[in-house]
């Protein structure tokens, strides 16, 4: 593949969607967090999306794995994709994968992960990690990644972290074992020491939104600064540099803050550095910048 935007005929996807999301609980207490929303899109759909603007898309050529909270993950796709389901405790990066051999059945795999929050101003969702996909000679591993601020610690490759996506042969795929494993054990060191892997940096912006200062910190990005209201929301307050999800109502004032869809702000009730799901759940946020 060279410059365009379209994967290879032979090319398959994975979505990891099965993981609990421990640190931001209490939220995936309620949602998994391959679903809960960013710029009120989830964030499972906008894993979808990319994959779609690289021409992936349907049962054939993408798989979503699930586990935790499996049954509204499985809803939530439909027959969007071929569907994983892990039984007991998730089965982890590269356990899910392997888990997906039959299914892959000897072609390259593109993997991303649910969580992924990926935006670049220059191109859209798909095209902005096609880069992944030139050139690549079908036996290496690639991994999208971003400059570190301390390129020698601990988790980084080649200097820079891991944004959400990576690519694998079929020979690194078939071998691995159904059983609890992580792609950086099983697959990305060993390939790194073996002088096969290679990293492609992204240009946009990255968060994995696995905490919650960074899913605020997501959200207020996909709002470019200002307030994103989804139209069947009813807002009476003062809402600026916010996300406010379908059904929400609003009658406080929200700033810097992500109201779930079908969430309630009272009167009275000022918010800030927050995430508000239901009536009840104020989850805070160290502030941002």
């Amino acid at each position: 593949m060279t410059g365009g935007a379209s994967a290879p005929a032979e090319l398959c996807a994975v979505v990891l969607a099965a993981g609990e999301g421990t640190r931001l609980r209490p939220l995936t207490e309620r949602v998994p967090k391959a679903l809960c929303p960013v710029g009120n899109v989830p964030l499972l759909d906008r894993a979808l999306a990319r994959l779609a603007g690289l021409g992936l898309t349907g049962p054939n050529r993408v798989a979503v794995n699930a586990c935790y909270l499996g049954d509204q993950v499985v809803a939530h796709v439909g027959d969007r994709a071929h569907l994983s389901v892990e039984p007991g405790d998730p089965l982890g990066t590269a356990g899910g994968v392997a888990n997906l051999r039959d299914w892959i059945d000897g072609r390259p795999v593109l993997v991303g992960n649910a969580d992924a929050y990926l935006a670049d101003p220059a191109a859209p969702p798909g095209p902005d990690v096609a880069a992944l996909l030139d050139g690549w000679d079908g036996r290496s591993v690639r991994l999208l990644g971003q400059p570190a601020a301390d390129p020698a610690a601990p988790g980084t490759f080649a200097g820079h972290c891991f944004t959400g996506f990576s690519l694998l042969p079929w020979r690194l795929v078939r071998d691995l074992p159904v059983a609890f494993s992580d792609l950086v054990r099983a697959v990305w060191r060993p390939a790194e020491a073996a002088g096969a892997l290679t990293v492609v940096p992204y240009p946009g912006t990255f968060f994995d939104t696995g905490t919650p200062a960074d899913y605020l910190a997501a959200n207020l990005h996909a709002a470019s600064g200002g307030a994103l209201v989804e139209e069947s929301a009813t807002v009476t307050g003062r809402c600026v540099e916010s996300v406010v999800g379908a059904g929400a109502r609003v009658h406080g004032d929200v700033f810097r803050t992500v109201v779930w869809p079908g969430a309630t702000v009272r009167a009275g009730e000022r918010l800030r550095n927050v995430i508000r799901a239901g009536n009840d759940l104020t989850v805070p946020c160290p502030a941002q910048g």
